[in-house]
Parts: structure tokens; C-alpha cells; sequence
């Protein structure tokens, strides 16, 4: 077990996390924020944002989360990579098991966010890496002049097709509805853009291949209950995201898809541990509201800890 006592510990390094990091560090609380791959979350394979107040005409993804980084060193926010397989209150103090070492604080934030829903088909597994992918901003420049499908009808999916554009011959946009869910502006573009063509109506029921990857997806037609396959190379998967709050299944209340249940003030089940951003039930997941979770995270739990006689 770790000797340090921290003041609060973050699990998890997207907007939430890091701007939480940045309230606590700047009140001169010691934190320490882990994070299990990169700092910036799903945001780093965000091609470009649209939506961040501040940013006319847009950023890039990892831009941006580059600047929050910045914005936290300069409060000296302690970050390490690691993986989080454990949370146990003992009183007015938490352990936290990360990669095998306990580490104590008297606070815990949970920002771990959500990670991309799968289809659950035959095949899908198994050409993962090989032509099946789950973000076009890291793998979409390998599928250069070849046809490839993009599974889904949101904004997620609608960002990737038009991405998937400038490098693939052709883009299917595969929906299991007739219309897209996507903003207006995305889907103006969507039926502007030549590349793009829509399959309506539509599931992917199986995905096929050879030693060299995918070479075709079989899709169901729900309306007149058909299948055919389409020769693609390659298949993007936007369908939705999973919450990643499954070690704490056991720990904290959740909700029926996985979601952690916190209240307006990110409070959990347990008493001084906090949930924020996309990890969270809430109405909208956006960049925007996990900064605003992360904020009210981090002044609830600076609270929390002065009653406690910080």
C-alpha cells in the first residue's frame, strides 16, 4: 500500500477527469488522477469539435485535450497511467486498487466515461484490428481507395462517414431506421456528399472474411426480413457507447445499462465518492457537460473534505 494520503483520487482522464483535476490541483488539494491509456479520453480520436464554446470554426480532438492537459500542469495536478480494479471505503478514507497497489485518499471522482458499444455478431471479434474498427479518426487512413460501411445513424456515425470520405472509394452508411438521429448540419452533409450512400431500414448480421481481413458484412433488411452482403473492406461500428463503470458493478448503485446513479451534485451511494461526466446517468454526453460534472464534482468533493476538517 501506498504511504501518501491523498486528498482525491481521479479515475479516469477525459474532460471530466482532467477538468476536475484542474479545480482540486488549483485549490491546492493533492490529487492524483489515474488513467488507464492516454489523458484526453475518447476525445483524442475526435476529429474535430464544433460544439466547444470558444473555438470558432472548430478544434481538433487532441488539441484540444492537449490545451486541458497544459491547463493542469500549470496547477501541478499528479497524473500516473494505470488501470483501476478496485474501491473500498473504510471510513473517512477510500482505498483504491490500481494495477495491484492500494492507494489511499479521502475523496474519490469517477470520470472513466464510455467506451463504444459492440454489435455482438458472428465475425465481429475475430476480424477486430482486420477490417472491423470502432473509430475512424485512428484507423480510417488504412483503408485508402476501398469501399467500407459505417454502422449507425447518430452524430458519432455521421462525423465518421464524412471523415471516412477522404481516404475511402466508397462509404455505406448502414441504419436500422429510416431516418438519421444525427443534427440537422451533419445530415445535410450526409446526403451532400456524393461518397455517401445510405442503407436504410438495416442490420449487420454477420461479418465475413479471409486470412487477409474483412471482405464482406451480410445485412438484414428489417422491413422485408432479407439478407444480402455488401463487398466492404472494411466496417466502422457507431452504435452507442457502454458506460466503463463494470469493476464498480459491485460497489456503487448503477443503473440498468451500467450507468452510475449520482445526483445533481455527483454524489454516489458512497458518501465522498463522486461520479462525473459520460460514466454518469444523465440526459446529454457532451464535452461541454462532463467539463460541468468535473466542475461540480470537484467543488462538492472540496467540500466534502472541509467538513471533514481538511
Amino acid at each position: 500500500m501506498s504511504d501518501t494520503l491523498y486528498d482525491v483520487l481521479i479515475i479516469g482522464g477525459g474532460p471530466a477527469g482532467l477538468t476536475a483535476g484542474l479545480y482540486t490541483s488549483r485549490a491546492k488539494l493533492k490529487t492524483l488522477l489515474v488513467e488507464r491509456m492516454i489523458l484526453g479520453g475518447q476525445v483524442m480520436t475526435t476529429t474535430k469539435v464544433e460544439n466547444y464554446p470558444g473555438f470558432p470554426g472548430g478544434i481538433d480532438g487532441p488539441d484540444l485535450m492537449m490545451r486541458f492537459q497544459e491547463h493542469c500542469q500549470e496547477f501541478g495536478l499528479e497524473t500516473m497511467t494505470g488501470e483501476v480494479t478496485g474501491l473500498i471505503a473504510k471510513g473517512d478514507e477510500k482505498i483504491v486498487t490500481v494495477d495491484g497497489v492500494e492507494y489511499r485518499t479521502r475523496a474519490v471522482i469517477i470520470t472513466t466515461g464510455a467506451e463504444p458499444s459492440k454489435l455482438d455478431i458472428p465475425g465481429e471479434v475475430a476480424f477486430t484490428g482486420r477490417g472491423v474498427s470502432y473509430c475512424a479518426t485512428c484507423d480510417g487512413a488504412f483503408f485508402r481507395d476501398v469501399p467500407v460501411a459505417i454502422i449507425g445513424g447518430g452524430d458519432t456515425a455521421a462525423e465518421e462517414a464524412l471523415f471516412l470520405c477522404r481516404f475511402a472509394s466508397k462509404v455505406y452508411m448502414v441504419h436500422r431506421r429510416d431516418e438519421l438521429r444525427a443534427t440537422k448540419v451533419l445530415q445535410e452533409r450526409i446526403f451532400a456528399n456524393d461518397k455517401i450512400e445510405m442503407v436504410w431500414n438495416s442490420t449487420v448480421e454477420e461479418a465475413i472474411g479471409d486470412n487477409s481481413g474483412l471482405t464482406s458484412i451480410v445485412l438484414r433488411n428489417i422491413q422485408e426480413d432479407s439478407t444480402r452482403a455488401l463487398d466492404v473492406v472494411g466496417m466502422f461500428v457507431a452504435v452507442g457507447v457502454t458506460p466503463k463503470a463494470h469493476f464498480l458493478a459491485d460497489i456503487l448503485d448503477l443503473d440498468a445499462e451500467g450507468y452510475i446513479l449520482a445526483d445533481s451534485d455527483c454524489q454516489t451511494s458512497i458518501t465522498g465518492v463522486f461520479a462525473a461526466g459520460d460514466v454518469r446517468k444523465k440526459i446529454l454526453k457532451q464535452i461541454a457537460t462532463a467539463v460541468g460534472d468535473g466542475a461540480i464534482a470537484a467543488i462538492v468533493a472540496e467540500r466534502y473534505l472541509d467538513n471533514l476538517g481538511h
